[in-house]
């Protein structure tokens, strides 16, 4: 599996990047903009699928930043 995945449910240029840490994996969420790496939300993965509230708080924590860019 790599290190990286589009996530294409949160928005166009966003990724999940995956981390390993003595027994806990964390996800960090990011989209990658022409001038910036925007870090969206980094949290400790406990299930297969991505938390729905994690996504919806992904998404409006874009349409914020988008807003005031």
């Amino acid at each position: 599996m790599p290190h990286s995945r589009p996530m294409s449910s949160i928005g166009a240029r966003c990724h999940e990047l995956r981390i390993r840490d003595e027994g806990r994996n964390w996800r960090i969420m990011y989209r990658i903009d022409s001038d910036s790496i925007v870090i969206v939300d980094i949290f400790a993965k406990k299930t297969g699928a991505t938390p729905k509230n994690i996504i919806n708080k992904c998404r409006s924590r874009l349409r914020a930043y988008d807003e005031i860019k």
